[in-house]
């Protein structure tokens, strides 16, 4: 199987890190000692893929913000690895005119313009360091991937090219234009570390399609310009995924405003919604223990305890995609195995400490000893496997809390219903009445749903009622008037989008989980299963990637960079099958899609599915955004 593009960047980002030379295999040589320099871009590109650990094992001592004090350190080489900003560039002329580096070796995360380039060199002339600027070179390394699957675009400017920006009414054509280059500079980026020049597909009259024009005509200058094209040459060779190439399709938010409000049952997708996940590290708030603060004493401070989800940790890999409940079992299954493990190192323990000299005591000793050195011998990996089991004891407790207080399971099942537009057992005023049941963010939520999926608006009658409800409770209506404006605006308001038939039956609640020796209570939890069903985005994929003639994607745009003369068609030329494809969904994505598309990949064998977005925003940062459009 080709490389993820999890493995393609961090390839490049090795490769970068080893003075832009391939990294040499085996050898017992020590590594050249290095500084590395980055911005916050960079910092965040870099941090969800190579560990502190392994930039040291590259030879990395230090890793320094460019706008930090930094010393001068004299006879160190360094490399930079920053956006080609106005205020970086600055910042580098300012370190070659103090002149605090043996050698720089400049990478830019996105391509760096003629006159800025121009303007390090003027500045490494007027500080006499131009033969200290050994390397300058543009990465192409404007995204963030977090998943072998899964890349986001913005991170440190996603106010920029957020949902909030490309819908707010009042927005200037010059404003929509910087935003759609940004989006699709990062892109460009992306294929260019794949290595692929893809066919691409968009939706007519909406910001995905100017995103899509505006990346055909970007690529194509690109192939066109055959001495410098970046799709040429040995770096297609090793990339390539197979002789077909990628399906791009390009979504947009407002397609499917439901799926990011939903809550959600999945672990990785729940993480997201109730805790504090960024870039692959989870932030949890440990609160003390109540009965060791003396009365009148100052309440203790939370300690943040940060953890990081990361590839190398198989419990993660094989479980984000599952149900909380058996997320919950598994990590007690876990747990006991350990336990056994630990209790035979002890018992072993226990035998070599035998006092006298006795015949019994030397035998056992000897059968013992090879036990006890494989023993020792599985320590560091029995330790590693504690700390993982630690850390998904202290997550997965975190979610259940949330899940218990908040009646979060209620939800996920209700929300569903609605969805699946199947029989409701109660009805919607009776949630929002229920004080114990959620936040009122919960419930404004869920009544965002019902809103967005009802075949028939509510009456007028009954959207008062609702609304005088939500009122009572303290809920900000906001975001409403936004989905109502948006919902008129939306020629789709005919049809909504079909979100499948999905239910969810609930099971008999697991037998171990309930046992009381466990560490998750589970009481009054539901173990609701899920139902493989499809959300629009992955339908429409599976439309195009499978060539399926359907009405809600026959009149999507076609472009193939490749062709000389850009013809105007929405026929696609290729009537294969795709392998691979990657959609891209402009206005911000979220786990609930992402996991969605993964267990659709799981049932195509021999398929492939990357999923991106330009921002990820879990259900609260999104109606954050809805509220601020729907202010009057």
């Amino acid at each position: 199987m080709a490389a993820s593009i999890r493995e393609k960047q961090t390839a490049a980002l090795k490769r970068m890190l080893n003075f832009n030379a391939p990294p040499l295999k085996n050898t017992a040589a020590e590594p050249l000692w290095k500084v590395l320099i980055y911005d916050r871009v960079g910092q965040d590109i870099i941090s969800p893929l190579l560990s502190v650990k392994e930039l040291r094992d590259m030879g990395i001592t230090l890793h320094l913000l460019l706008h930090s004090e930094r010393d001068h350190i004299p006879d160190v080489p360094a490399i930079y690895f920053v956006m080609p900003t106005d205020e970086n560039i600055d910042r580098i002329c300012q370190d070659l005119r103090k002149q605090l580096y043996e050698s720089y070796y400049l990478n830019f995360i996105s391509a760096i313009s003629r006159s800025k380039l121009e303007d390090i060199a003027s500045a490494a002339l007027a500080a006499n360091a131009v033969t200290q600027v050994t390397k300058v070179f543009d990465q192409y390394l404007n995204f963030i991937t977090l998943e072998d699957d899964m890349f986001v675009l913005g991170n440190q400017n996603q106010e920029q090219i957020s949902y909030h920006a490309i819908n707010k009414p009042d927005i200037k054509d010059t404003e929509m234009e910087a935003i759609m280059d940004t989006i699709v500079d990062s892109l460009f980026c992306f294929f260019v570390t794949l290595g692929a020049v893809p066919i691409i597909r968009c939706s007519r009259g909406n910001a995905a399609e100017m995103v899509a024009v505006k990346l055909d005509k970007k690529l194509r200058e690109n192939l066109r310009d055959a001495r410098n094209s970046l799709f040429t040459g040995d770096t297609m060779g090793a990339g390539q995924f197979s002789f077909q190439r990628p399906l791009f399709v390009l979504a947009d938010r407002n397609l499917d405003l439901a799926t990011p409000l939903h809550h959600t049952w999945t672990y990785q997708a729940l993480i997201h919604d109730v805790l504090d996940l960024h870039l692959n590290r989870v932030t949890l708030e440990e609160t003390p223990a109540s009965d060791s603060n003396p009365a009148g004493a100052r309440p203790k401070k939370k300690n943040k305890k940060t953890y990081d989800l990361t590839a190398a940790d198989r419990f993660w890999q094989k479980h984000k995609g599952s149900p909380f409940p058996e997320v919950a079992e598994s990590v007690q299954q876990e747990l006991d195995a350990y336990r056994t493990q630990e209790d035979e190192v002890k018992r072993l323990k226990s035998i070599m400490g035998l006092e006298g000299e006795d015949e019994g005591a030397i035998s056992m000793l000897s059968d013992n000893t090879a036990k006890l050195t494989s023993a020792v011998s599985s320590l560091p990996e029995l330790l590693e496997k504690k700390r993982l089991i630690d850390l998904h004891t202290n997550v997965a407790t975190a979610v259940l809390d949330h899940i218990k207080n908040r009646k979060l399971d209620v939800y996920f099942e209700y929300e569903e219903k609605l969805m699946s537009k199947s029989s409701l057992d109660k009805s919607l005023l009776e949630i929002f009445s229920d004080a114990n049941a959620g936040s009122t963010e919960d419930k404004m939520r869920l009544f965002l749903i019902y809103y967005i999926t009802a075949q028939q608006p509510p009456s007028e009658g009954d959207l008062e009622q609702y609304k005088k409800a939500l009122i009572d409770i303290g809920c900000d209506l906001s975001p409403l008037n936004y989905i109502k404006q948006w919902k008129a605006f939306t020629k789709m308001a005919a049809a909504p989008a079909n979100y499948g038939n999905s239910g969810v039956k609930p099971m008999g609640l697991l037998s171990r989980v309930m046992n009381t020796g466990s560490q998750f209570v589970m009481e009054g939890v539901k173990n609701l299963v899920l139902k493989q069903h499809s959300l629009p985005v992955t339908r429409i994929l599976d439309n195009l990637m499978e060539m399926k003639s359907n009405p809600e994607t026959d009149d999507y745009r076609y472009f193939d960079p490749k062709m000389l003369r850009g013809s105007e068609s929405s026929i696609p030329r290729n009537k294969n099958p795709f392998q691979e494809a990657i959609v891209f969904v402009v206005g911000g994505g979220n786990y609930i899609e992402y996991q969605n598309l993964v267990d659709y990949a799981k049932a195509k064998p021999g398929k492939r599915v990357l999923y991106g977005c330009s921002e990820l925003f879990n259900a609260p940062q999104f109606m954050k955004q809805l509220s601020q459009l729907g202010q009057k």
